[in-house]
């Protein structure tokens, strides 16, 4: 029994503390605080019962009704009224019939919350703790008519399922201790009366009601604090998302028009890259790609020189494509093709317009940035783009094909501008 007040007491300063803190509910989590327990169920009278009396073990039956009130999602009171009926069982040598009443103030303990319940089972399951002390009242009808009052003191354990926000359903063993029980559960006087002289356990299953403008049961809400600090690390995450420069210009990702600039071109203060004559190129690639490709000018003048010479154009072309000379250009990571690889495709076109016949293989392929099973991929991928192009050009799907040459490791894997020339899709006319 000194374990029992033990509890109790502990309960009831546990509450006293939890109304002096403040409560830090987040905005998005408002608590249903109140609630009304409705449970009932079996019980066992253990002392004092008079030699020769008996209950069936556990007997029939006792209910209970609780007003409970939490301050936060960890403690609360509970106001608790209980009724109880003691009846002889066929094997008793006594008759008796004995009526109980109770009245207990509690401290609760939200101990499913210290157990991290909660997190477990996706606030579904949860485990109340609760303790006190109160009047009780034995209404002894059978043998005699007599009334006995006594103090009581009561802790208990209560499971819980929660079904919706408003409803969970319960299970609650709990101890009852008496001071000064007169008489013994069966209706007969006592003749020894010393401190905790009587002890009943109850047994119980009901629901729990929810009311209130909240929207989550304090029992099941999250902890505060710990939602506080997921609030404050979702909005670091954020930050961090926003002042990342996934692109390595220089520009946080918030401020970057343009996310997937070339790595070492200069950009201006949105991230794009800087394009002096509006060609589509960036100024510190286009040297670099002037120096090894030839231009649409430089086609242009070849043909034209060409057909001064012998006429055939037609051949160079072919030639010029064959060789290397008209490619398309991609991004880092990037199946669409570069503004400025316009005109190559444009090549293709015609010359697949003004020869009927030819037929066209489309080469893609990758920088060394990655796995080759990735890159792979992204050259196949790339050679699909184009092809898909072309034939949306008016080019007939019987006169290309397309595969990924994977990585290009030609160039300088560590050079930007390098890999730049190597993100490509070639062409192979027949």
């Amino acid at each position: 029994m000194k374990k029992l007040l033990t509890l109790s007491l502990l309960a009831f300063s546990l509450v006293l503390n939890a109304q002096t803190t403040e409560d830090t509910e987040s905005k998005s989590q408002q608590l249903k605080k109140w609630a009304i327990d409705i449970g009932a169920g079996v019980h066992k009278p253990v002392r004092p019962v008079s030699t020769g009396s008996f209950t069936n073990t556990p007997s029939l039956f006792q209910v209970d009704l609780g007003v409970r009130y939490m301050f936060n999602n960890k403690f609360g009171l509970n106001a608790d009224f209980g009724y109880n009926d003691f009846r002889a069982d066929e094997n008793s040598r006594n008759e008796f019939d004995s009526n109980y009443y109770r009245f207990t103030l509690e401290g609760v303990i939200n101990a499913g919350q210290f157990f991290g319940l909660n997190e477990v089972s996706n606030s579904k399951v949860g485990i109340l703790l609760h303790g006190g002390m109160g009047v009780s009242i034995l209404n002894v009808e059978v043998p005699i008519d007599d009334r006995d009052h006594m103090l009581n003191f009561q802790a208990g354990i209560t499971p819980q399922l929660r079904l919706t926000d408003n409803l969970v359903l319960f299970g609650d063993l709990s101890a009852i201790g008496h001071v000064r029980q007169d008489y013994t559960f069966d209706g007969l006087p006592r003749r020894e009366l010393r401190g905790f002289d009587g002890f009943l356990v109850n047994a119980s299953i009901g629901l729990t009601f929810y009311l209130g403008d909240g929207n989550v049961p304090a029992d099941f809400a999250d902890d505060p604090l710990k939602a506080k600090v997921d609030e404050i690390a979702a909005k670091m995450d954020k930050m961090a998302m926003e002042n990342a420069d996934d692109d390595q210009d220089g520009v946080p990702n918030y401020l970057d028009r343009d996310n997937t600039t070339e790595s070492g071109v200069r950009v201006d203060n949105k991230g794009r890259a800087l394009d002096l004559n509006k060609n589509g190129i960036p100024d510190d690639m286009e040297s670099g790609l002037d120096t090894r490709y030839a231009t649409s000018s430089d086609l242009q003048a070849a043909v034209s020189g060409n057909n001064g010479a012998n006429g055939n154009s037609r051949d160079l072309i072919k030639q010029l494509i064959n060789e290397g000379y008209v490619n398309v250009y991609f991004k880092f990571n990037s199946t669409k093709p570069a503004t400025y690889s316009l005109s190559a495709m444009n090549t293709i076109v015609k010359y697949m317009k003004d020869n009927p016949s030819a037929s066209a293989t489309l080469t893609g392929y990758a920088d060394e940035i990655g796995s080759p099973e990735y890159n792979k991929n992204l050259s196949e991928r790339r050679a699909k783009m184009v092809y898909d192009v072309l034939i949306a050009a008016g080019i007939d799907a019987n006169r290309l094909s397309h595969n990924g040459d994977g990585e290009d490791a030609s160039v300088n894997k560590n050079s930007a501008e390098a890999r730049q020339l190597v993100r490509r899709v070639t062409f192979r006319v027949n």
